[in-house]
């Protein structure tokens, strides 16, 4: 079943399908739904952050390995995304601390491509993504480029973005959102017209 069908049972029915009955068969298939559900997102923010396939893979399954001990522990106080995304972030952060970011040169990139993708189509979008990700890069600082991911690619709220960034400030994640927004508007116009 795919996490976004309307069939399928809300986050909170199967964190309280868990709750009810944590070391049963019925309690642990709900757990693995729930976490199921956000294996692909988890997997693309943590390539987002390290940049390497593999590593990405690593971290994401251990996010989820997190995840799955801490569940018992889940207050509920955020959504269960929010939740999952701040150990996710943690994780990144923590496996980026002792070394940079590294390529590897001899990845072929042929074999990423799926069957049934054409490689010209594959080529445009890569190249787009990678201009787009580019002009984040070279325009936002690391926080707000942090910011627009959540707030945009994950679609979090604006209060659980501003926890997970442990934002004080009065307006949170909002004015960081706003500035950042603006910075982007400038810098597509500018490219605009110099092209």
């Amino acid at each position: 079943m795919s996490w976004n069908s309307t069939e399928d049972p809300p986050d909170d029915e199967l964190l309280a399908s868990y709750r009810r009955s944590p070391a049963d068969e019925s309690g642990r298939r709900a757990a693995g739904e729930l976490l199921a559900r956000y294996r692909g997102r988890v997997y693309t923010w943590c390539l987002r952050m390290v940049m390497q396939h593999d590593d990405a893979l690593d971290l994401s399954q251990a996010v989820l390995l997190k995840a799955w001990r801490a569940m018992p522990r889940f207050d509920g106080r955020s959504r269960f995304s929010s939740w999952l995304f701040a150990i996710a972030r943690n994780e990144c952060l923590t496996a980026l601390r002792p070394k940079s970011l590294r390529r590897d040169p001899e990845a072929d990139p042929v074999k990423i491509l799926v069957d049934q993708d054409e490689p010209a189509i594959v080529l445009e979008t890569r190249e787009e993504e990678e201009a787009m990700d580019a002009l984040l890069r070279e325009t936002l600082s690391p926080l707000e480029q942090e910011a627009i991911w959540l707030r945009c690619f994950e679609c979090l709220p604006v209060g659980d973005v501003t926890r997970m960034l442990g934002l004080t400030n009065v307006s949170g994640a909002r004015s960081v959102l706003q500035s950042a927004r603006e910075k982007l508007r400038r810098a597509l116009a500018e490219r605009r017209a110099a092209q």
